[in-house]
């Protein structure tokens, strides 16, 4: 864990649903958007995204075969207005970081709020990672923003299919220093 406090990530969109909506697309519909072939644990035998609405539910991956991986837990659960969930998908749970999102009304829609924090629990990894998400956040909010035609989204499908191998070792890096990390224990 590094002791240089990382600052929180930040993204916002603006949809045109009521509240309500937007918050059952990001929460009980994000089996429906995800981009699982270039965000998930599975890769290619990802099947789907479930998010458990409840505090204690799970976020987690169902993957072909009958495997589960749990990528967060929900720590606050207010809809439709706010939620808060633990994130560490392909990571151990003590490398957990923080997701919260607000669903503010705005206009006749809806902003979407994304704080994604914590990052110092990745050590010399977190700051690379933050860079990452960046991206990463960008583009799967404008998935859930239904914007698939966006030249962003086009930008950003080619991006991530050439950073995949970069993310794979990444996840493998990171993995490898959570488990060396428990051996120490």
């Amino acid at each position: 864990m590094t002791s240089t406090p990382i600052a929180p990530l930040r993204r916002s969109i603006l949809v045109p649903w009521a509240q309500e909506a937007a918050f059952r697309r990001f929460t009980a519909e994000i089996g429906t958007w995800w981009p699982l072939r270039s965000h998930s644990v599975g890769g290619e035998r990802s099947e789907t995204v479930i998010f458990e609405g409840r505090v204690g539910g799970r976020l987690y991956e169902r993957i072909r075969g009958g495997e589960e991986s749990t990528w967060g837990t929900v720590t606050a659960w207010e809809p439709p207005a706010r939620v808060v969930f633990t994130w560490h998908p392909g990571r151990a749970a003590e490398l957990e970081q923080e997701i919260e999102l607000r669903f503010i009304p705005q206009g006749g829609g809806t902003r979407l709020e994304l704080t994604h924090s914590g990052w110092e629990k990745l050590g010399a990894l977190g700051p690379k990672a933050r860079r990452g998400y960046r991206i990463g956040w960008a583009y799967v909010l404008r998935l859930y923003a239904d914007r698939k035609s966006s030249p962003v989204v086009w930008g950003l499908d080619g991006l991530m299919w050439a950073l995949q191998p970069l993310q794979r070792r990444m996840a493998r890096r990171a993995q490898a220093m959570s488990e060396s990390g428990s051996a120490a224990r």
